[in-house]
């Protein structure tokens, strides 16, 4: 089959609180690669996805150099997406998927591009997104982010990626995107707690134990000084902003009534 422009997407619009939560779980971690599934509408007459929701994944096998996604998580988030459709009266699916480079640059290699043909195999606008994290440029201590916005293209006997148009959309923070965000500490606890869980459960040694328990302290420790304690922070501020627009609000309001009384 000869593929044309009509197989793969022409753009993506990318909710402003997506991506926070898509950049924030990348900076989570700079020794393993992370990955997230990205759920909302997409318009296939016009070949515009609209990406609304991200589901934070739990990884199984912590890699620093790849990631995959099981059919059994694809279902779950199949389930998460049919919930939020319920709940906001949209009709919400899995879109894509997102996933970290750390160290390294924003584009996909050659086994990124492979699993979105897999990917694209099931569904031709499923999209990828790459967040490239502590990435220093040469003679520079700056740490960079990037982010791509990918599909694969059959060449050959082999894909190459294809590069979409990626647009940040400002959006305000939904509820289901809130509630992920939260659960974000609890997944990388579980994620350290099953670490140490395998490591740990084929010695008897008890000076080993102790030490395993002591470094699963130290990262259980890490996630809380510098995910959890930070995002709490960030939400109060939210919380707080949030709070002084709505009296703003309601000022306003009381005196567009007021002027309308007085016109009547």
């Amino acid at each position: 089959m000869v593929e044309t422009d009509q197989n793969y997407l022409k753009r993506v619009i990318l909710a402003s609180d997506v991506y926070m939560i898509c950049l924030q779980h990348a900076l989570t971690t700079e020794k393993e690669e992370i990955m997230g599934l990205l759920l909302g509408e997409v318009d296939e007459k016009e070949r515009i996805s609209h990406i609304s929701g991200a589901m934070i994944l739990l990884r199984s096998d912590k890699q620093p150099d790849r990631v995959e996604i099981s059919p059994e998580l694809i279902y779950t988030a199949t389930t998460y997406a049919e919930e939020i459709s319920q709940r906001i009266n949209k009709p919400i699916r899995v879109l894509g998927w997102y996933h970290s480079h750390p160290h390294i640059t924003v584009w996909p290699s050659h086994v990124d591009v492979r699993t979105q043909s897999t990917y694209q195999m099931l569904d031709s606008l499923f999209v990828g997104l790459i967040f490239s994290v502590y990435h220093n440029d040469a003679g520079s201590s700056a740490n960079h982010v990037q982010v791509t916005c990918f599909q694969a293209i059959k060449s050959g006997i082999d894909y190459e990626r294809r590069e979409i148009e990626l647009v940040v959309g400002i959006s305000p923070f939904e509820f289901h995107n809130l509630e992920g965000i939260v659960k974000l500490p609890k997944i990388l606890f579980e994620e350290e707690i099953n670490r140490h869980a395998e490591v740990g459960s084929g010695s008897r040694d008890e000076l080993t134990l102790i030490h395993n328990n002591a470094i699963k302290t130290v990262e259980l420790l890490h996630i809380v000084s510098q995910i959890a304690k930070p995002l709490c922070t960030d939400l109060e501020k939210r919380l707080l902003i949030t709070k002084s627009r709505i009296k703003k609000l309601q000022r306003l309001k009381k005196k567009l009534q007021d002027k309308n009384l007085k016109v009547v």
